[in-house]
């Protein structure tokens, strides 16, 4: 528990703003930039919000909470409450803007009303929300006109500003797989070891599994085996760096031979070796099916 008057939280973050100027954008990307992340908070329970986190002891480090005008009369407090809330904490809040006129476009392409409008045009619910919102922008400490930006590049901006100093842009699983059990749903990209002779057919081999020694060494062996490594990832290099500039964080890349017990083991490991030495990714290993008879 922390002392009085100290608290475990580390970065508090209140992302407020114009309805359409990209709040869910935001809430998703710090999402996944591991902030904890609560959506359509009154401004009354942040202090309890906090104070919870408090209590886990550092279990949530960082926290986003995503404010706007659906919290109706409540949003009214934001201001006040902030204020309170900021002796002893890193707070930040964080205003999303637009142009009156790109937020009617965006309005209007997902045919949703303005939350504010009531029997009148769309125009109307964003002059009383600027209205409304002219004391939080005021006091905001980082505003995003959003005018210009497609969700790729609003998610971008965001993991400039808010991704901690060692995140990593993208994470790869490696998984190994058997064919004979089915191709992984979620794999991203299939590799075929089946052009590898297969070690289940060397009798002092088919009881072991690509995690020995023995069959690792009997696998890179093969022709082509070397070849292949150097090719594939070669070839992934510029396919993760794509996923990073498109904001795909994850991804899988799946190994796969006839039981995945041997070949797809090995070279799994080895792709996964391989493409942890290329900047900005991190990668895990893991064996679907190592452990079926």
């Amino acid at each position: 528990m922390p002392e009085p008057g100290q608290t475990s939280v580390g970065e508090v973050l209140i992302v407020t703003g114009m309805s359409g100027a990209g709040r869910s954008t935001v809430a998703n990307a710090l999402e996944d930039l591991d902030w904890y992340v609560v959506d359509n908070l009154p401004p009354k329970m942040l202090r309890p919000l906090l104070e919870l986190s408090d209590m886990a002891g550092g279990a949530v480090p960082r926290v986003a909470v995503v404010v706007d005008v659906r919290g109706r009369d409540l949003f009214e407090s934001l201001p006040e409450v902030t204020r309170s809330l900021r002796d002893g904490r890193h707070l930040r809040i964080v205003f999303l803007d637009a142009s009156d006129d790109v937020l009617v476009r965006r309005f209007e392409a997902v045919r949703r009303p303005h939350p504010l409008q009531a029997a009148g045009t769309i125009v109307d619910g964003i002059r009383r929300e600027r209205a409304r919102l002219a004391p939080v922008r005021e006091s905001a400490d980082m505003i995003i006109d959003t005018s210009s930006y497609n969700i790729h590049q609003l998610t971008s901006r965001v993991a400039e500003l808010f991704a901690s100093a060692d995140a990593s842009p993208h994470t790869v699983t490696v998984m190994s797989f058997g064919f004979k059990y089915g191709l992984p749903p979620d794999a991203d990209l299939v590799a075929d070891m089946r052009f590898l002779p297969n070690p289940y057919w060397t009798d002092e081999l088919r009881g072991l599994t690509g995690e020995d020694e023995e069959v690792r060494e009997f696998v890179l062996g093969q022709t082509g085996a070397r070849e292949f490594l150097d090719a594939y990832t070669a070839a992934l290099e510029p396919v993760l760096a794509g996923y990073q500039r498109e904001n795909k964080r994850h991804s899988i890349v799946a190994v796969g031979c006839t039981g995945g017990k041997h070949r797809s083991v090995v070279m799994a490991r080895e792709i996964a070796a391989r493409l942890g030495q290329m900047p900005g990714v991190a990668v895990g290993v893991t064996h679907r099916d190592l452990g079926r008879e």
